[in-house]
């Protein structure tokens, strides 16, 4: 299966437009969800067969892609950056498309490789967390004034948390797999903080919250550190720029970075929200986005961090009531222990909330 996937990445490079002919693509990195190589040529380039599964519309997430990195690429440009690393850049197959689809109905996209940089997998210094606050928050701040309701929603309803509250309720009311009085406790949790799934979009929707150009997979490892001096200098990873709230990406990165143990820790006496790394992050992403958030995202900061963890978790509960059809398990249960370490985190921030308010506080402050 592997060699015949080469073969088909093989026959794809050829369809893009390389000044050079390049060496057989290579198997390359640690992703889930696009198939991804290593093409070395005049260049070194990023191949990559996109997931159709999660993508319907791969076409439109490129479209989104070439103008997110078009629009950075200008203002990079204009403070003197350096384009190549800075952002993404895309190559354009022979007949100036932005992706080549194969005889198997597949897509197949390609960038230039950002060199003399790396990602990191799992947060090994606290300085790689800052870095990647600072990192995002740049991101939003260059983006601030991109039209971001003219970007397609490649994935529907992502973070609509009132959306997935209803699917979650659907779940326990359908009861597929006969789990839900086993799990009780939990499903309580969520209907008892119901108001919580509803408060971002609320605000939204009546203009206190703006719509803005959002990355939605605020992780670590999707942003390029410089090998020399360690710094964020590109965020990757575009395909779910979406239209969306900047209060999400923030609360994502600290529902991952934040928690002192692992997304399936069975041992809940492990899990918190660790306050230093909340405000080590709050400190780097405000201070990234350079006074482009208005007063009420920045007062809602904690908030989205409570919904995201909130948000997770209640996903996690409602694929454990459905047979674990959507998240990938290695044992029974996993979604059960992801879900219960999301509560204990809800729970820990709501025991803190004060604390994280008075942190977001004094970071609006700090130079």
């Amino acid at each position: 299966m592997e060699n015949k996937l080469q073969e088909r990445a093989k026959e794809a490079v050829r369809h893009f437009s390389l000044s050079q002919e390049p060496c057989t693509p290579c198997p390359w990195g640690s992703g889930h969800i696009n198939d991804t190589f290593l093409v070395e040529g005049d260049s070194r380039y990023i191949l990559q067969r996109m997931n159709g599964n999660i993508f319907a519309k791969p076409l439109e997430v490129m479209e989104n892609i070439i103008g997110v990195t078009s629009f950075l690429k200008e203002k990079i440009r204009k403070a003197g950056g350096d384009e190549m690393r800075e952002t993404m850049t895309v190559v354009y197959t022979r007949d100036r498309q932005p992706a080549y689809r194969d005889e198997y109905g597949d897509y197949w996209r390609m960038y230039y490789m950002i060199e003399d940089a790396v990602s990191y997998d799992q947060v090994e210094t606290e300085q790689d967390f800052y870095e990647s606050a600072l990192a995002f928050g740049n991101f939003q701040q260059l983006l601030s004034d991109y039209p971001a309701d003219t970007l397609h929603e490649t994935i529907p309803g992502f973070h609509d948390t009132k959306a997935r509250y209803e699917i979650f309720q659907n779940a326990v009311r359908q009861d597929v797999c006969g789990r839900a009085r086993e799990v009780e406790k939990e499903i309580s949790f969520y209907q008892e903080r119901k108001e919580t799934a509803e408060i971002l979009g609320g605000l939204m929707a009546e203009g206190r919250l703006p719509l803005r150009v959002t990355h939605n997979d605020t992780k670590l490892n999707n942003i390029m550190m410089d090998k020399r001096t360690g710094k964020g200098i590109c965020v990757i990873d575009l395909d779910t720029v979406m239209p969306g709230l900047a209060v999400h990406d923030f609360g994502d990165a600290i529902r991952f970075g934040a928690s002192t143990g692992a997304e399936d820790e069975v041992d809940l006496s492990k899990i918190s929200c660790d306050m230093h790394l909340f405000k080590l992050y709050t400190k780097g992403f405000l201070k990234g986005c350079r006074g482009s958030l208005t007063k009420m995202e920045q007062k809602m900061l904690p908030m989205g961090a409570k919904v995201m963890t909130y948000e997770c978790g209640m996903r996690f509960l409602t694929d454990y009531l459905q047979g674990d059809t959507y998240f990938k398990i290695h044992r029974e249960r996993q979604n059960l222990d992801r879900c219960r370490t999301q509560m204990k985190l809800v729970a820990d921030m709501e025991a803190k909330w004060q604390e994280m308010e008075q942190i977001v506080h004094e970071c609006q402050s700090l130079p």
